[in-house]
């Protein structure tokens, strides 16, 4: 059957996607143009005159992927719900143990970010976005008196480190942590963070 002609944006779209799952199956370094194009069925030529190089294809890939994952972000923490709420759905979501993007993708990302530039900014914009999108509902719980967070920005960032670190482990070292234990140290730092008791957590499910 032959394949419908797509526009240059739809078929941008169905690149990305296919590094993304390309990346996510081999990894940054083993990826390589030939990969994703016969994903698709397409030529190598197709893929390069979107993205020039490799390198601009992995960049624009996880730029793809963090898009995605912040506009969910930014659908949790608009509810019109307490910023308890809010928070704690979001924060659960991101957590290895939640239905957050998928957690080999960026581990493979922050990895070759140490060799990449281009990736190094996409990997530095979305986590500064997730740390100013955290600050942001922590400070309105405050103000709504909910809970009591005297340093948001270093709350977001000790929560954003354990999250992130349980994912290397849950992820990178399976057995090291079981995912209800994982869990269970999330929600303990969220108690611990905003001064609550636990009972005040669980009814904010």
């Amino acid at each position: 059957m032959a394949r419908l002609r797509l526009s240059v944006a739809e078929r941008r779209e169905e690149l990305l996607r296919a590094a993304i799952g390309q990346i996510e199956a081999r990894g940054v370094a083993a990826l390589r143009i030939a990969d994703v194009a016969s994903v698709l069925g397409v030529s190598n030529a197709l893929v390069l005159y979107h993205f020039s190089t490799k390198e601009k294809l992995v960049a624009a890939a996880f730029a793809h992927a963090a898009e995605d994952d912040l506009t969910h972000l930014r659908k949790l923490l608009g509810r019109r719900t307490t910023a308890l709420r809010r928070l704690r759905a979001a924060v659960r979501w991101y957590a290895p143990t939640g239905t957050a993007k998928g957690w080999r993708l960026w581990i493979e990302g922050w990895a070759a970010a140490l060799r990449e530039p281009a990736l190094r900014e996409v990997a530095r914009d979305l986590d500064r976005e997730w740390k100013a999108a955290l600050i942001e509902v922590l400070a309105e719980g405050v103000a709504a008196g909910e809970f009591r967070c005297p340093d948001p920005a270093g709350t977001a960032l000790r929560l954003t480190a354990l999250l992130d670190g349980l994912a290397v482990q849950l992820t990178s070292y399976g057995g090291t942590v079981s995912r209800a234990r994982a869990q269970e140290w999330v929600d303990e730092a969220l108690v611990r963070e905003l001064g609550l008791e636990r009972e005040a957590l669980t009814a904010a499910r």
